[in-house]
């Protein structure tokens, strides 16, 4: 096969593409599924969701690390970190 065909072949299409968006569109927060928006707009939401959580991830693994750390710690105040 050549260089080119390959390309070809593992190219994503517009249909696909647009398909892509569809999906991520219901994972974003309730003020970006219930509207029409550009792929654009999506994409763009989709980064800045995927910042915050991965902030709130380090926030909790650095609450969770300094009570570990303390000793001070029972399973309902882990419960009660992790419904922060």
């Amino acid at each position: 096969m050549s260089s080119s065909s390959r390309d070809r072949s593992s190219r994503i299409t517009e249909d696909e593409i647009n398909d892509l968006i569809l999906k991520l569109q219901p994972l974003l927060p309730d003020s970006m599924s219930n509207t029409r928006v550009s792929a654009s707009m999506i994409l763009k939401e989709t980064c800045n969701y995927l910042k915050k959580l991965h902030k709130e991830v380090d926030d909790l693994s650095e609450r969770l690390s300094q009570l570990l750390a303390s000793g001070s710690f029972d399973a309902d105040t882990i419960r009660a970190l992790l419904r922060r």
